[in-house]
């Protein structure tokens, strides 16, 4: 079979038994030392991906990709503009609401809360709420029933269960022969969701029905806006954009990433800094193959001579040694891969095995979101750090193999 001379004779130097060990542990501790970094570097990214992930899904199932209200604070033909905005290809549900910053009161505790009116049934099309309840269910909420469903942190602060009632002031007030004082109502707890903690909706929101929202806050028929649902959630801007064109001037269209958008710019910045940082360690590694392959050239001088009088020119020299080298750059890069990938597709459970075993918690969902640690593998990930780990490992053969190749055969010769 034919082969390449370059290829045939690098592949021959990489399985020959070479006389100096030393040569030989430089470059076997090069390959570790190359997989060891892939290896890190997939687990490393893999677990921001996971961090990632669980925020949108926290983020995403309780923000609507699109708001819209009006600059006078309410909207009045919602059921119109409703189905205005449906016949936009990109919106997929909608649904009304109305909202406001309130105070619970209950057996003696106060606590501020941002209340939300709400229809069940279109808002199961908007938000993961429905799937969120521990006790009680969304559907509990019920025209002129005055139930209200709290996050599971607030319910817990307040001290109230499933059945209590609970007082709900509002900031408007009421004229009465007593003088000004809040509107109040009490409402019964008919429902309590968890969505977990990082951005206060355990804490801080509260649902009640629409209808009962609108006479709580006293505006009739009106709503305080609409939420919008998109097929594509990170494509919120440019339809939010759009959809500004076709509205009136009056209409005030927010987005998700007005709320959130610098917090996932960030994350974002830190997993391409992270990248970045890391591919060092391969970097390092990858560079071990320069003193590896300069050490080969001095051993193999007197072969390299004999190859040139033989009729091999400087680019074959060059080639043989690219080879010999690339293959400690592909053979590391494949074992840091499938070490990578197996290490970050059971890196949740070792973590929580370390985490039984000496009974320490590493991971607190009242800091990182989550009390445990996420790992989410993306291929393109995987093909940029194996594109990276190879294209390191080639350069740094370039001075040994140009060394190499510069070789004059006389001079190797001469004391042969």
């Amino acid at each position: 079979m034919f082969k390449p001379a370059a290829l045939f004779i690098g592949l021959r130097y990489t399985r020959a038994k070479r006389r100096n060990h030393f040569i030989s542990f430089i470059s076997l501790a090069s390959m570790i030392g190359i997989a060891l970094g892939v290896a890190v570097l997939i687990t490393v990214l893999s677990v921001m991906n996971g961090f990632d992930r669980e925020i949108q899904k926290r983020v995403f199932s309780m923000v609507p990709p699109i708001t819209i209200a009006n600059s006078n604070g309410y909207l009045a033909d919602w059921q119109g503009l409703q189905e205005t905005v449906g016949t936009f290809p990109y919106v997929t549900a909608s649904a009304p609401f109305v909202t406001a910053e309130i105070l619970l009161s209950y057996g003696g505790s106060v606590q501020p809360a941002l209340l939300s009116g709400i229809l069940p049934e279109q808002e199961k099309k908007m938000s993961a709420l429905s799937d969120k309840m521990v006790v009680g269910q969304l559907a509990n909420l019920q025209a002129g029933r005055f139930g209200i469903i709290l996050g599971e942190s607030l319910a817990g602060r307040l001290g109230v269960r499933l059945g209590d009632k609970v007082t709900v002031v509002t900031p408007q007030v009421s004229v009465s022969p007593a003088g000004v004082i809040p509107r109040f109502k009490r409402f019964t707890v008919v429902g309590i969701f968890n969505v977990g903690n990082g951005f206060g909706f355990d804490s801080s929101f509260g649902f009640i029905q629409l209808q009962d929202a609108q006479r709580l806050m006293g505006l009739g028929q009106n709503v305080s806006g609409l939420h919008l649902k998109t097929r594509n959630v990170f494509a919120a801007p440019e339809n939010a954009m759009d959809l500004s064109h076709h509205l009136s001037s009056d209409a005030s269209i927010t987005t998700w990433a007005d709320q959130f958008g610098e917090f996932f710019h960030a994350v974002k910045l830190e997993k391409t800094m992270m990248f970045l940082i890391m591919l060092l360690i391969v970097a390092v590694a990858a560079f071990n193959l320069v003193s590896t392959l300069v050490m080969v050239v001095n051993e193999k001088q007197s072969d390299i001579a004999i190859l040139r009088t033989f009729g091999a020119t400087p680019r074959m020299i060059l080639a043989i040694f690219v080879v010999q080298g690339g293959l400690v750059g592909i053979f590391g890069t494949l074992l840091g891969v499938i070490g990578g990938i197996l290490l970050a597709l059971n890196v949740t459970s070792i973590v929580n095995w370390i985490q039984k075993i000496f009974n320490v918690q590493f991971l607190s969902s009242n800091i990182y979101f989550v009390n445990y640690l996420p790992s989410y593998i993306e291929t393109g990930d995987v093909v940029k750090i194996c594109l990276a780990s190879l294209v390191l490992s080639l350069v740094a053969t370039i001075y040994p193999a140009r060394r190499a190749a510069k070789l004059d055969p006389v001079e190797a010769l001469r004391y042969e």
